[in-house]
């Protein structure tokens, strides 16, 4: 399916370079000035240019899906979960457990007052019109991420944390290292497009468990539905909020190289799923498809758990003293002593002998009724 995009999409290409020009050359030859032919072939290279740039764009899009038992780690479903793609601003999930981190140890409070430089005020859309020399919380920070997915905001933390956003960027990848996400690399703060800043459905998976477990206390903003900030107010990407049952966070992403993407996470009874999708065509059939694999996925799990043979509990025979009696003390000692050991069964094996050879012991109670 992936290879018959690019052929398809570069097919298309090809059939416009040709028709631009045989434009040039049967229009322009008939333009008598020079001026004007340039002109002519100036914008017909543009429009060649950005017509291969979209679909290069487009083609990169690629399809990933991952869905988990956050309990049991169970993988319920997965499709290219290893591929490397452009997480775009799945990233900030990540922006936001470097935040959520430093408030665990102390560096930042959420009444800390962050600054804003002309870099990130001039990040590009999505933001919130932030100006150099502005100000802003950590708690407004976080918010406009959950909701607005803001990108002058991700340079901002970046910078305040880590000096710049390049070595925060650096600080996210090994962050990424140590939580297992071994085929994930950053170098922003905030998913804008860059070659090099790849992750996997595998990996973001894997951080959307990890910054639950890790920042309990900070994971409730995830739920945030609309957040306002000098007098505007600004929803939340992720329709999934009060839409599926159970859904609890955490984050959307879309760049035109990314496809629609989507981490959630979803409780429904004693069940916990953690499901990512790269590359959705649409916001909405993203959702979609998001809302299948998370209902095949509870279906899944419950048959598993329905088909998991429990642990046997290991069971002691019972010791004798030197004339032959049962000493239940001795028993009870041995029993608890067993569920520690793996091994346990074979070692009092290989220590019975004699008068304890094929002896078993059971427990019962009973009420005898009268004649």
């Amino acid at each position: 399916q992936q290879l018959s995009s690019y052929i398809r999409f570069w097919g298309v290409s090809l059939g416009c370079t040709r028709i631009a020009f045989l434009a040039v050359r049967k229009i322009g030859g008939h333009m008598a000035d020079s001026v004007t032919r340039r002109a002519f072939r100036t914008f017909c290279a543009l429009t060649l240019g950005l017509m291969v740039w979209l679909a290069t764009g487009n083609a990169e899009a690629r399809y990933a899906s991952f869905v988990m038992d956050a309990e049991t780690l169970d993988v319920l479903y997965a499709k290219n979960a290893d591929t490397r793609n452009y997480p775009a601003s799945l990233t900030k999930i990540m922006t936001l457990y470097m935040v959520f981190d430093a408030l665990d140890k102390g560096k930042i409070t959420l009444k800390t007052q962050m600054k804003v430089s002309k870099r990130a005020a001039g990040q590009p859309q999505t933001n919130i019109g932030l100006r150099k020399g502005d100000r802003i919380s950590v708690k407004d920070a976080i918010l406009a991420l959950v909701t607005r997915s803001a990108n002058d905001v991700a340079t901002v933390i970046g910078e305040h944390l880590e000096k710049s956003e390049v070595n925060f960027a650096g600080a996210m990848t090994k962050k990424a290292r140590a939580l297992g996400m071994t085929k994930t690399s950053f170098r922003n703060a905030s998913g804008l497009p860059n070659r090099r800043q790849k992750s996997t459905a595998r990996d973001m998976a894997k951080l959307g468990l990890r910054i639950q477990r890790d920042f309990p206390q900070y994971y409730h903003f995830f739920r945030t539905k609309k957040f306002t900030y000098k007098g505007r107010t600004y929803g939340n990407h992720n329709n999934l909020l009060g839409r599926y049952s159970g859904t609890d966070g955490i984050k959307t992403g879309y760049t035109r190289a990314s496809g629609f993407n989507l981490v959630s996470s979803v409780h429904q009874g004693d069940r916990h799923l953690i499901a990512v999708v790269f590359g959705g065509r649409t916001a909405k059939s993203r959702d979609r498809h998001m809302i299948s694999l998370l209902n095949r996925g509870f279906k899944k799990a419950e048959l598993i758990a329905r088909n998991r043979t429990p642990a046997p509990i290991p069971m002691a025979r019972p010791a004798f003293d030197e004339n032959g009696i049962i000493q239940l003390a001795s028993a009870q000692s041995t029993i608890a002593d067993a569920t520690l050991q793996t091994d346990i069964s074979q070692q009092t094996d290989t220590a019975l002998s004699g008068t304890d050879r094929g002896w078993g012991i059971q427990v019962g109670a009973a009420r005898v009724l009268p004649a």
